[in-house]
């Protein structure tokens, strides 16, 4: 996303000053993350190859390239401003390293409007106002920030082979895939609503009940599934056990790694192969695991992971001792009270494999 705020500001100035607004044209869908913030030079049309350096790109007639303060000056049928390929060149990698001949053909239409209003703002002394020099520092602390940013990720990278290899080795447990079966069962089973309606107890003892019959059938399936049935099977049989139409979820995880379970069942990947877990329970329902096997991941796949990880690693430590010196006070008499943070949502719970169909009530 970088240097997006820049363009959006352009553009939107080009929006701005149109006298008639063009008929609004289909939206694309938007850049992938990936595609936006790649810095590799995007190839020029074939012609390009026959335009030199100093050959001009754009030219600007009525507008004189000196800058006068008088009113009337530096324009004029006489007046000219040229633009050459490696100025204009210049220009479109500081906006977007990578920028498209698609997007260099509207900054090559936006820039004429652009050069000819901030003329005309000096001349009316505009760019001496305090609210310019303001709007001025701001803007020069947010390219500031954003470049010194790109050279501590740019520095980060530079990794070490013997760096990966030293992190592989020291956390072997972490690019070990384990290939897990699962059977689900249900909390509570689901139960056809009573003719009658219950009073506050019965209902309570009644899905206590539904809950304790699960939990036995549970402890059940475990028992058969030690005995070497088919995980598939006991997962079918689980949910119609518990009243459920919805087709039960594949009993096969495929291949995981530790962190593909939530905190307290970690025992399941030190169980030996072909090797049951215990029944393991929380508010979505029981859960009984199998390990069939497990594989290492070996360095050269997992090479990039680790790279993206010590970059990030290291360009925080480099952010974070800058940072740390400093320390703020904020006036609440002025600002008022702080904001209240946003409760956590789904994606707080982390990348457990406990999610979507195996939270049954």
């Amino acid at each position: 996303m970088r240097h997006v705020w820049l363009v959006c500001f352009l553009f939107g100035v080009l929006a701005w000053g149109q006298a008639k607004p063009p008929a609004a044209a289909p939206q694309k869908s938007p850049a992938s993350a990936a595609d936006d913030d790649d810095d590799k030079p995007v190839p020029p049309p074939a012609a390009a190859a026959a335009v030199a350096s100093n050959d001009p790109v754009l030219t600007i007639k009525g507008l004189c390239p000196e800058t006068s303060s008088k009113p009337g000056a530096g324009t004029g049928a006489d007046c000219k401003t040229v633009l050459t390929r490696e100025q204009f060149e210049k220009i479109a990698r500081a906006i977007q390293p990578a920028m498209t001949p698609v997007v260099k053909r509207q900054l090559l239409s936006l820039y004429p409007r652009l050069l000819v209003m901030s003329h005309e703002a000096e001349v009316r002394g505009l760019d001496k106002e305090e609210y310019f020099q303001q709007m001025f520092l701001f803007a020069r602390m947010q390219i500031l920030t954003q470049q010194l940013t790109k050279r501590i990720q740019q520095e980060a990278a530079q990794i070490p082979e013997q760096d990966i290899a030293d992190y592989y080795q020291k956390h072997l447990d972490s690019f070990t895939l384990y290939d897990l079966e699962r059977i689900l069962v249900p909390h509570v089973k689901q139960e056809p609503p009573p003719k009658e309606k219950l009073s506050e107890e019965a209902e309570k003892e009644r899905q206590k009940n539904a809950e304790a019959e699960m939990t036995k059938l549970a402890e059940a399936l475990r028992a058969r599934a030690a005995n070497g049935e088919e995980f598939a099977a006991l997962q079918k049989e689980a949910f119609q056990a518990a009243g459920l139409k919805s087709n039960p979820p594949n009993a096969s995880l495929g291949k995981v790694r530790r962190t593909s379970l939530p905190p307290g069942e970690e025992a399941v990947f030190d169980l030996p192969a072909g090797g049951v877990s215990q029944v393991f329970s929380d508010s979505s329902g029981h859960y009984i695991y199998k390990l069939d096997g497990k594989t290492m991941q070996p360095l050269n796949e997992v090479t990039p992971e680790i790279h993206n990880k010590l970059q990030s690693q290291r360009a925080k430590q480099v952010m974070d001792s800058i940072q740390a010196p400093f320390t703020t006070e904020i006036n609440d008499a002025y600002f008022g009270p702080p904001l209240a943070p946003a409760p956590a949502g789904p994606a707080a719970e982390g990348g457990s494999i406990k999610s979507g169909p195996s939270k049954a009530n």
